[in-house]
This record gives C-alpha cells, sequence and structure tokens, in this order.
C-alpha cells in the first residue's frame, strides 16, 4: 500500500517540485491549490506517469472549513495521509513595517500560520496511534526569514515563518509518542514565482553576489530535502531544521 501524500499550495515552485520527485518514490499525492487548477491538472498528469494515484482539490487552507472539506476528500478519494507538507504560503509586496495595515498583517498570519495548524490538527487525527492511526511525517516549509527578518522588504512575513519554527518544535516534542514526525526546512534565496508577488522576481539576482555559494538555489534542490525528512531513512529525525539558503 502507497504512503499518501498531502503537499498544500503545490501547482508551483517547491510544491509542484515535491510532488514530482514523491510520485516518483511512489507515493500517492493530493495536490493542493488554490486558484491554479489547470497548472494542478497538468501536474497530476505528469505524475500518474509513474503509476501512482493522484487527487487535485481547490481548497484555502486559511480557512478552517475549506481545510476540513479537503481532509475528507482525500479520505473518501485516496485514502489517509501519511505524509503532510504544508507548503502554501504568500508573500505580499515589499514594504517597511511602518507602513503595514492590520489587514495586510492578518491576512499574512492567517494564511501562512493558521492553515499550517488547521493542516497538522487534520493530519494528527488520522497519523495518530491513539486515534488508529499508523503514524506519520509531517514537514513545515519555513524559510531563511525567520532567522534573518527580512528588514524593509517583507518582516510580517518572516514573522509569520517564525511561527512556523515555533509550531515545527513544538508539535514534535507533542505527538512524538503518537508516532509522528515533524521537521522543517527553511529554504532561502530559491528561483520561485513567489518573488514576483513581492514586486521583485529578479530579487536572487539582485542578491546572489552575497550568498556564500554565489547563486540562487532550485526547487528541487528544496524538494530533495522535504523527501528525506519523509522517507524512513529520517526515522530518528524529529523537531529538526534543514537550511537550504546557499550559506546564508
Amino acid at each position: 500500500m502507497n504512503k499518501v501524500a498531502l503537499i498544500t499550495g503545490s501547482s508551483r515552485g517547491i510544491g509542484a517540485a515535491t510532488a514530482r520527485l514523491l510520485a516518483q518514490k511512489g507515493y500517492d499525492v493530493c495536490i493542493n491549490y488554490l486558484k491554479n487548477h489547470e497548472q494542478a491538472e497538468h501536474l497530476a498528469e505528469q505524475l500518474q506517469q509513474h503509476g501512482v494515484k493522484t487527487l487535485t482539490v481547490q481548497a484555502d487552507i486559511s480557512q478552517e472549513e475549506e481545510v476540513t472539506r479537503l481532509f475528507k476528500t482525500m479520505d473518501e478519494q485516496l485514502g489517509a495521509v501519511s505524509a503532510l507538507v504544508n507548503n502554501a504560503a504568500i508573500l505580499l509586496p515589499q514594504m517597511p513595517v511602518e507602513e503595514m495595515t492590520a489587514e495586510r498583517i492578518n491576512r499574512m498570519m492567517t494564511t501562512n500560520v493558521t492553515s499550517y495548524f488547521l493542516c497538522c490538527r487534520e493530519a494528527i487525527k488520522r497519523m495518530a496511534l491513539k486515534n488508529g492511526g499508523k503514524g506519520g511525517a509531517i514537514v513545515n516549509v519555513s524559510s531563511a526569514a525567520s532567522r534573518i527578518g527580512a528588514a524593509n522588504e517583507y518582516v510580517d512575513y518572516a514573522a509569520s515563518k517564525g511561527a512556523v519554527d515555533t509550531l515545527t518544535r513544538g508539535l514534535s516534542i507533542e505527538v512524538a509518542g503518537e508516532g509522528i514526525r515533524v521537521n522543517c526546512v527553511r529554504p532561502g534565496f530559491i528561483y520561485t514565482d513567489m518573488h514576483a508577488d513581492s514586486g521583485e522576481p529578479d530579487r536572487i539576482e539582485r542578491i546572489k553576489s552575497v550568498i556564500p555559494l554565489q547563486r540562487g538555489g532550485t526547487a528541487k534542490e528544496v524538494a530533495n530535502s522535504i523527501a528525506w525528512l519523509l522517507s524512513d531513512e529520517a526515522s530518528y529525525v524529529t523537531g529538526s531544521f534543514i537550511d537550504i539558503a546557499g550559506g546564508r
């Protein structure tokens, strides 16, 4: 029986790269997306070439009822989740803190933090040994911004990822006895479409000279670390962080 993976926000970027890699490794995959229906369906077709089952589910995971629907749909059409990758997040236009509105800050926190809590909650209900589950693994996608702070660009985003780091550490201890491992990757300076959301699509080119490895990273390089943390090869790893930021 194949492992069943849910990757939130997986129609593009790191999420899509992770979906491709997990399908190659034999996982059945649920592709969650917000708006990019065509991209999600195209990705599902690619994954099916590896002989695995796929499911695409549109859901705004910042909304509790949508998360509940997402997991119920998975239960019915793919099976209970055994691997969760919390990847979906937003990045808003660069702005100093003194110009930020409560609306912006709350949107950032709800999308980037509340959604992770909700998806973890639903996964634990299905994975925990006490609930009749078989255990599982959760990987939270944070950011190097949580360490660096992203001053003058998006401190609110950095703060949301700092919360993800704390969630990872606390939850890993809370569910360790239930057969669930919780880990985190912190990408930084990765070539993805997300930088366009902040208003600077070529941000990596601007800053790569200050990165020790002198280049940006790829979504696949991040996916490799996520797949390892989900795998049995990392069976004694929980509450841990992998920084994928070229040395920064």
